[in-house]
């Protein structure tokens, strides 16, 4: 047996260290936390403290009984978990939970997973550092008090199953209020004027812009015709050097910013990614604020430059932290070894390492220099002036390596070609220039650029919001909750005009470009819109910029020891506790509805607003009188939302579903629901491809998409001799059998599964159905479930926490599950969802939105 016993979190980087230390060392992972807050709302006590209560999961049971074991056995435990509040707390959590002695425990740091490192820091030890702790355990207690608390009142005057956060909600309100601006703009037009030149002697051509705008047609029409017999001299010629300074090195939240630019990566895959490449010992810690650089680094970097590129390339710079709140980490994410150009490893990793290593050498290069020319050109028959840039690269220096990207919200879209020249043609103060030609061509003002992930980070970071462990997460949480969607958005046709001067000759002409297209931008859902108008309301200190961040210094200054954190925490948590109390009792259910005007047809009011099961537009009163004509109700099509739909586009959605011809002797309709538009054929549904307008399906289109999806359809095997088939979903690749849809993981290969490796995954799924029920009342839709987190009621499609069993004031063992009655059911689903029961009986439902999508209901119609 080892003499010491070293822990850290992954396995990965205990492989890494194993290697480094002898035989009297063996390093163990303690797979992240070992303990988490127990998951029912007492998990805290609000009035003593804030005491916390944890529990060991059962998938980390075997873990803390084999690491128990071995820390009893050892002279000597190291916790070596990461260096920041999270890792610290994960080392207090080992220490609380193995019953570790102090005299026999030391805890480590290091920044970079190499031997040096290593042995450095086994050579100076320390202490757990119980000011980080308490900063961790601040930022637990008081996000996990806000969203207890916080959710059942959504639950309550939203919608069921929703939940709030403090950092998410800020994120949501951020993403609402750009949405809001961007909808709210209106686009103005002017002309830019370009002219093309040229020299007598050389017959060098050169662009030239006006800097003044043109607001209407006339005036640049106007403006060309002067030119037209006008006589071009170039009135004044500057040329001055000017130099460009490389970019810091990376913090968590650049790297994040310039992977989603460079990479295309999501914010979460990019800390996946950099996560593997520092438990493999390639780079530096991933999560900091700092942008500085170890003395080692320095030299390292200094002796790669220098070897690889020459003396003159090198320029030591020493960067420093400009956040205010930059904590625990003090160097920036680099290499470990600057000579290590590229690595070996899957794609990303390769990827990504070598935007580090090349950010992080560019960081030590010399400047770049160029020599920039400006010239002025005057117009003989108006005062306004041409002017004219060029700009040569007389020594490259970082940019050898590596320029930086920036958002698109930065930086100006140039719609015409690049306005400047690479190299202007030697010019001559006096010199008479020849006109090419001449154009104006407008051009329209563009609203605020909305948020990608990577501009979300940097905005965050702006306002002090976070820090660099909850970017990836906060991100990754408002898109899994449906508060965010990031997709793809096609653009419309727009028409704008360019005049032109040529030969003499003036012309116009009306030309098209498509405006408005994103890629991978961030959108709230209507529930997003929702849920955030409601918080913004009634807990404005949660969703306040200015609050978050104050809260986040304040556990900066936990973490420095400067602040008691229970002080902290009672001072937040006694008004806002009120606040959900007053909330409670006061509020009036949200539901965002927004009447948009009246049906042509038949003079009935149509609205917009958000069901218990998605956005759907009404025409007509929902009246308790049975006599009453019903209303009727259409989903909003994917990209539409409450707050922008015009009465002309809720129109439109009450022309689906409509019949076609029946095909083979089965009805066939075109519809939309609460995935987007399909056509229904018999009780078949088939998804339209992404983009297809449902409107412009006819009987032949109808009968390509149902062809392609039989021969989709066609079993691949079988197995109990009923036919398995396969197809992709919304969750990924999946096969089909006996009604049960079996998920295939990554580490099969779909596209050629075997008999062996059917039979293998659709074993699995009827022993994992077998033991999913404790108790089903199918007739109700109501079942109690065995889940992830423990026994769950799934109402309809919603997931319901059972909470404690009133006789015993304890969770409900397995046979108290299986003996509750229906009534006893109901009572619990009640106290969660008040009006789960209220609705009219089954031959009156049509009076609200089913659980199927609204339109789907006047197929028949």
């Amino acid at each position: 047996m080892a003499k010491n016993l070293l822990i850290v979190e992954s396995p990965a980087k205990a492989k890494t260290i194993e290697g480094y230390l002898g035989k009297d060392f063996l390093v163990k992972s303690s797979y992240g936390h070992i303990r988490d807050l127990i998951k029912t709302d007492d998990a805290i006590d609000v009035n003593h403290n804030f005491e916390q209560r944890y529990e060991v999961p059962s998938d980390k049971r075997a873990v803390v009984n084999e690491l128990k074991r071995l820390a009893k056995d050892a002279e000597m435990v190291w916790l070596a978990s990461d260096e920041d509040r999270e890792g610290e707390a994960i080392s207090w959590h080992l220490f609380e939970t193995l019953g570790l002695k102090e005299d026999k425990t030391k805890r480590i740091v290091f920044h970079e997973i190499t031997k040096t490192a290593i042995l450095k820091a086994i050579e100076s030890p320390r202490k757990i550092d119980y000011n980080l702790v308490y900063a961790q355990q601040a930022r637990r207690v008081l996000d996990r008090l806000v969203g207890f608390e916080l959710s059942p009142v959504l639950w309550k005057k939203v919608k069921p199953s929703l939940s709030a956060g403090r950092v998410q909600s800020v994120a949501v309100r951020l993403i609402v209020d750009r949405e809001r601006e961007v909808n709210k703009f209106t686009a103005t037009a002017a002309f830019k004027v370009v002219a093309i030149f040229y020299t007598d002697s050389q017959k060098e051509i050169f662009r030239a812009e006006l800097p003044e705008r043109f607001e209407k047609a006339p005036e640049a029409e106007s403006f060309l015709k002067d030119c037209i017999h006008a006589v071009y001299t170039v009135r004044s010629l500057e040329t001055r050097p000017t130099k460009r300074s490389p970019a810091a090195p990376f913090t968590t939240s650049t790297l994040q910013q310039e992977a989603s630019r460079k990479l295309g990566f999501s914010v979460a895959r990019t800390m996946s990614v950099a996560q593997k490449l520092y438990e493999s010992g390639k780079i530096t810690y991933m999560r900091t604020d700092s942008v500085n650089l170890s003395d080692t680094a320095l030299n390292a970097a200094a002796a790669e430059i220098k070897s690889a590129y020459g003396e003159k390339y090198h320029q030591l710079r020493k960067y420093k932290t400009k956040s205010a709140g930059a904590q625990e980490a003090h160097e920036a994410i680099r290499p470990t070894y600057f000579e290590q150009h590229t690595i070996s490893g899957d794609s990303s990793e390769q990827r990504l390492y070598d935007l580090i290593w090349k950010r992080s050498i560019a960081s030590q290069m010399a400047e770049a220099n160029f020599e920039k020319t400006t010239a002025k050109i005057s117009i003989s028959t108006r005062s306004e002036e041409f002017v004219a840039n060029g700009e040569v690269m007389k020594f490259d220096g970082f940019l050898k390596v590596y320029m930086e990207s920036t958002d698109d919200e930065d930086a100006e879209i140039n719609l015409d070609e690049d306005n400047d020249n690479s190299i202007l043609p030697p010019l001559t103060k006096g010199q008479t220039l020849n006109l090419r030609e001449m154009n104006a061509t407008e051009r329209y003002s563009r609203p605020p650029a909305r948020y990608t992930e990577a501009s979300l980070v940097k905005k965050l970071e702006e306002l002090g919001i976070g820090r660099p462990s909850t970017y990836a997460p906060t991100i990754s949480t408002i898109q899994n909750r449906g508060y965010v969607v990031k997709e793809e958005r096609e653009g419309k046709q727009r028409q704008f005009q360019v005049i032109s001067l040529k030969e003499g000759q003036i012309s116009a002409a009306t030309r098209t470009e498509n405006t408005g297209a994103e890629k991978n931008k961030l959108f709230p859902t209507d529930i997003g819109a929702v849920v955030n108008d409601f918080l913004v309301e009634h807990f404005k200190g949660i969703v306040d910029f200015n609050f978050t961040a104050k809260v986040e210094k304040e556990f900066d200054e936990i973490a420095q020891g400067l602040k008691n954190w229970t002080e902290m925490l009672r001072t937040f948590y006694n008004p806002f506790h009120m606040e959900v109390e007053t909330t409670l009792q006061n509020a009036n259910r949200a539901s965002g509805e927004r009447e948009l005007g009246n049906d042509p047809e038949t003079g009935k009011k149509i609205s917009v607003r958000i069901g218990r099961y998605g956005p759907f537009v009404q025409i007509g009163e929902t009246s308790e009188n049975e006599e009453d004509e019903k209303p009727r109700y259409a989903s909003l099509r994917s990209g539409q939302m409450i707050e922008t739909i015009s009465l002309e586009e809720a129109l439109e959605l009450f022309k689906l579903p409509f019949q076609l011809e029946d095909y083979e002797g089965k009805e066939l309709s075109v519809g939309v629901g609460r995935f987007g538009p399909y056509i229904k054929w018999g009780d078949s549904f088939i998804s339209l491809p992404k983009g297809e307008d449902p409107l412009s399906v006819n009987l032949e289109r109808a009968i390509e998409l149902i062809n392609e999806k039989n021969i989709a359809d066609a079993p691949i095997a079988h197995f109990q001799e009923l036919p398995v088939t396969k197809g992709k979903g919304r969750f990924g690749p999946f096969i089909k059998w006996n009604n049960l849809y079996i998920n295939v993981p990554v580490r099969y290969n779909f596209d050629q599964l075997g008999q062996a490796e059917i039979d293998e995954l659709i074993s699995k799924k009827i022993e994992k159905e077998a033991n999913r029920f404790i108790q089903e009342w199918p007739a109700e839709k109501i079942a109690i479930e065995n889940g992830r987190w423990g026994p769950f009621i799934r109402f309809q499609k919603e997931m319901l926490k059972l909470g404690k069993n009133p006789a015993t004031n304890d969770k409900y063992t397995a046979e108290e599950l299986a003996l509750l009655s229906l009534e006893t059911v109901k009572k619990l689903i009640t106290e969660q969802v008040p009006d789960a029961f209220t609705a009219k009986p089954k031959k009156t439902a049509k009076k609200a939105p089913a659980k199927k999508s609204p339109a789907k209901r006047l197929v028949k119609k």
